[in-house]
């Protein structure tokens, strides 16, 4: 029985770690490094509140626990 609430214990610590939020600079990194992989130059990244998201299809991210997220907008030359 200790053994089995031992088992217990470990799996919700360890899903716990798992779905831990992701802080934004982090993400955005990532999101910086697949962008530049695929050989886009011009664009923007950028860090916003939820309240500040007009348009959700340049939703790329989200962050902060949900609180915030990334967009992205190609730029034309």
């Amino acid at each position: 029985m200790k053994r089995f609430t031992l088992a217990i214990i470990c799996c919700a610590l360890a899903t716990s770690a798992l779905a831990a939020p992701k802080p934004c600079e982090e993400l955005k990194a990532e999101i910086e490094a697949k962008i530049q992989a695929r050989g886009v130059t011009s664009y923007t990244l950028e860090i916003v509140t939820n309240d500040e998201v007009h348009d959700q299809n340049m939703v790329v991210g989200s962050c902060d626990g949900g609180t915030k997220k990334i967009i992205y907008q190609k730029n034309d030359r």
